[in-house]
């Protein structure tokens, strides 16, 4: 059975890592795979490292943000070596697999993985709902991105036997499905901007409140309704809409 989660890469230095994971991929049924810059891509290096899986790597897509890379997905799982000095939802793999495969049904799903020296920024987290931590050996937990991919598929296969007959003959229809990504950011984006323009947020020093803003929506589950009643609730809120009700009711009288 297929697996149809996107594996996302932000900033590949090596292109050996790229061609191991389209590798570690394909031996676990994955073919969505998303490059974010890459520093040396295509690459007969990479190819060489597939090993067989060339097919994974002419149909990967590149595209130059994070934002585009997810903007479809509802669900987005980040990968992380080091555990947050902001706490952020964090499941391991076996536990990450089965919440992914829970959406699948009605969203598309991805993981995403950060360069191989520095990991994933807070700005990348904050289009994650989780981090996935892989819970390896404490005095010697440093992992090759391909080798944390492969653990993070390989769950993902197996989770794949329990959910197969569920998805072919129980899974309801969805009537709101989740919010994707690109909706979801720019409701953020509003609210953000809202709370600059009250003073709540100081745009020049937010400090991590925009991160605790988002994290508490991620676990909320937004689907597109929910998301389109909150920007109009945040549209009435607006300094701008209480201008133009004022002007409204002045010419009224």
């Amino acid at each position: 059975m297929r697996v149809p989660v996107r594996i996302v890469l932000v900033g590949t230095s090596h292109p050996g890592n790229i061609g191991a994971i389209a590798r570690a991929m394909k031996t676990m049924n994955l073919d969505d795979l998303v490059l974010v810059s890459p520093k040396d891509f295509p690459s007969a290096e990479a190819t060489a490292r597939a090993s067989g899986a060339d097919d994974v790597l002419s149909q990967a897509r590149m595209v130059d943000s994070l934002s585009e890379a997810v903007a479809d997905c509802g669900f987005v799982v980040g990968a992380s070596a080091r555990l947050r000095s902001l706490t952020w939802p964090t499941i391991d793999p076996r536990s990450a697999a089965k919440e992914m495969w829970s959406k699948i049904a009605h969203t598309q799903v991805a993981a995403v993985f950060g360069p191989e020296h520095s990991g994933l920024t807070n700005e990348d987290m904050a289009y994650c709902q989780k981090l996935v931590h892989i819970p390896a050996n404490p005095d010697y937990s440093s992992l090759n991105i391909a080798m944390a991919v492969q653990i993070l598929c390989y769950e993902l296969r197996m989770a794949s036997i329990d959910f197969e007959s569920f998805l072919r003959d129980e899974a309801p229809a969805s009537e709101n499905p989740l919010a994707n990504a690109q909706e979801l950011e720019g409701f953020h984006q509003h609210l953000e901007d809202l709370l600059a323009d009250v003073g709540f947020l100081n745009p020049d020093h937010p400090k991590q409140l925009k991160l605790r803003l988002r994290r508490i929506f991620h676990r909320a589950s937004l689907d597109r309704n929910e998301v389109n009643i909150l920007r109009g609730v945040l549209a009435a809120l607006s300094p701008d809409s209480s201008n133009k009700t004022e002007k409204n009711l002045t010419n009224k009288n």
